[in-house]
């Protein structure tokens, strides 16, 4: 699977186990950086960046990393179509993905250390959307927000 990944400057702290986690089984990283914590990089540029690239079709799925995982997932979950949890636990990172079809996994370089972060990876890109009607349903939800956002006014619900 090819896997974007991006890194702010406090996420970049994770930058080797993420990489090296990939490789490890067998995925391709579309590395959209930051590789150093010398200058800041603002993790919603990253987001931006990130859900261009699987909006275009450059990669399936994401892994965003800033300090807390917390700014990640808020800027992520802006772009239309672009499903990011951010996932401490390694149930979270499966059932994010089985329930309700999440692409982009966001991790905290300050919560958690290396060996979840390969832990959380594994768990998020082993694990398939259920399909099944109930989840179906609740992202349809979902995509209708997104569309009725453009006005700001949400309407479904």
């Amino acid at each position: 699977m090819k896997v974007a990944v991006a890194f702010d400057h406090r996420g970049v702290h994770l930058r080797h186990k993420v990489l090296e986690t990939l490789r490890e089984q067998g995925h391709e990283a579309v590395d959209l950086g930051t590789d150093t914590d010398a200058v800041r990089i603002d993790y919603p540029d990253k987001a931006a960046e990130l859900g261009a690239t699987l909006k275009d079709g450059q990669a399936e799925r994401g892994v965003l990393v800033c300090g807390s995982g917390v700014g990640a997932s808020v800027a992520a979950c802006k772009i239309a179509g672009i499903r990011a949890g951010i996932c401490h636990d390694v149930y979270s990172a499966h059932q994010g993905v089985e329930h309700d079809d999440m692409n982009v996994l966001c991790l905290g370089s300050e919560v958690v250390g290396p060996s979840l972060a390969a832990d959380l990876l594994r768990a998020f890109l082993k694990a398939e959307f259920d399909g099944g009607e109930r989840y179906v349903k609740r992202l349809e939800k979902i995509e209708a927000m997104e569309r009725e956002m453009s006005d700001g006014q949400v309407k479904t619900a």
